[in-house]
């Protein structure tokens, strides 16, 4: 039976969400008696303005009630938890704040539904990325309600929480696609480790069929890196060499290459050449290709577009490179809860402590080309972020020419991002609905 309809007020129109382009705001609201009870109900934005509460408060509401499908990133925790607390302490009433589980696409919601009181405490929460069902006692004092206090479970923070996510929307996505599984490139490397063992985690170890593509450049350290990975994971591996699918295009090309010497194009040509592999496995099992760049590489166009941005999902777009190292560090000492891979060890520690490379031609490494990751993932996050001008990440500490190379490059790689397969949202910034700048601009050259 349906006893009442209640529409939102506050419509946002920022970040991921463009309500106002196709819904109207609804009135303020009135509250709802249920089994006797007013119960201002409240619907997710609603709850970020003074207005609406106020309204429910004044019509006599008893219970602020507020109906949510906010999605994860990361810190938001506590903006969520001071919004609610300031609504019950203005209106000098309880609210019970209820959200969404799931991933939809680039989205992921936490869930952690929880009771404020009306004196600002927390008097109940409920698990984070898990459907579930709590039981709570209320009692009532003339016109007060109060929540008896019952289980409060973590929130959904730091290090755990990213990687929750990553699990939750990988998972999601897979399993509301309807694919039977993923196809992970190894390379010996920590992102594609990473990848793999978010997989793991979300899938279960024999839905992740990891394949090894080796090159003339590719050292027998990362062949027995990934081989160590994967067996720790207890994931399948295979090794298909891209050594001839190279050959071959040397030959295809050599007339049309006369005269020029060899650059990037012969890299991404192996880079592609594992894309192309990648994809006729996923084409001849159904399983769906998942790519393991991460955010500081997708960020300054560090990344081959037909080669390893092949793929229908990335855990790790959001993701900057030191972050990357802490979560790797992190799933090793930790087992998430409603984790479907093993506990212990699952990132070798020589993945973690070698230097990252792309091996693409000899003693390559990635700082060859950018500065160390620390540096990097500091300016890119105060470029992007953060949203400082040139000058405040200069005033930060960082050369000038440093951070006017990087913010070019961050401009100039926007026509790969838009090729780049969706990932989970984990910032207050990643690169989908929530960054809209054009490809083709006369203000990349003008600083």
């Amino acid at each position: 039976e349906i006893v009442a309809r209640r529409f939102k007020h506050a419509l946002p129109n920022y970040g991921v969400f463009d309500e106002k382009r196709i819904f109207e705001a609804g009135p303020l609201p009135g509250p709802v008696n249920f089994r006797g009870v007013r119960l201002g109900v409240m619907v997710c934005e609603d709850m970020w303005t003074v207005d609406v509460a106020e309204c429910l408060e004044e019509s006599g509401a008893e219970i602020l009630t507020v109906l949510n499908g906010s999605p994860f990133e990361q810190d938001k925790w506590d903006t969520r938890l001071n919004l609610a607390v300031a609504r019950a302490t203005e209106c000098r009433m309880p609210l019970i704040y209820v959200n969404q589980v799931g991933g939809q696409d680039e989205l992921v919601f936490d869930g952690a539904s929880f009771v404020i009181g009306a004196d600002a405490s927390l008097r109940a929460q409920s698990p984070a990325w898990e459907s579930s069902v709590q039981m709570t006692e209320w009692s009532r004092d003339g016109d007060t309600w109060s929540c008896a206090e019952t289980d409060r479970h973590p929130s959904p923070e730091g290090d755990p929480a990213i990687y929750s996510a990553m699990v939750l929307g990988l998972r999601d996505y897979v399993r509301k696609s309807g694919f039977p599984g993923v196809l992970i490139g190894m390379s010996g490397g920590i992102d594609s480790a990473l990848t793999a063992a978010v997989a793991a985690d979300a899938l279960g170890p024999a839905a992740v069929h990891c394949v090894m593509m080796p090159s003339p450049y590719t050292s027998q350290e990362s062949l027995d890196d990934a081989a160590e990975a994967c067996a720790l994971l207890g994931a399948p591996l295979d090794s298909v060499s891209i050594g001839p699918a190279m050959k071959a295009f040397e030959e295809m090309l050599a007339d049309a290459f006369v005269g020029t010497q060899a650059d990037t194009t012969e890299e991404n040509i192996q880079a592609r050449s594992r894309g192309l592999t990648l994809m006729a496995l996923s084409n001849k099992t159904g399983a769906m290709v998942v790519s393991t760049g991460n955010k500081s590489e997708m960020s300054v166009g560090y990344a081959t577009l037909y080669g390893d941005m092949c793929g229908g999902y990335s855990v790790l777009k959001d993701v900057y490179k030191m972050k990357v190292f802490e979560l790797s560090r992190w799933r090793n000492e930790n087992l998430p809860a409603g984790a479907l891979g093993p506990a212990g060890m699952v990132v070798p520690q020589n993945i973690i402590s070698k230097p990252p490379t792309a091996e693409l031609k000899p003693d390559q490494k990635d700082e060859d080309t950018l500065p160390p990751y620390e540096v990097l993932d500091a300016i890119l996050t105060g470029l992007n972020e953060r949203d400082l001008s040139i000058d405040d990440v200069v005033a930060e500490g960082h050369d000038r020419a440093l951070v006017l190379r990087l913010w070019r490059m961050l401009l100039g790689a926007e026509y790969k991002r838009r090729q780049a397969p969706p990932g989970v949202k984990i910032t207050g910034r990643s690169f989908g609905r929530d960054r809209r700048y054009p490809i083709v601009n006369a203000f990349r050259g003008r600083a």
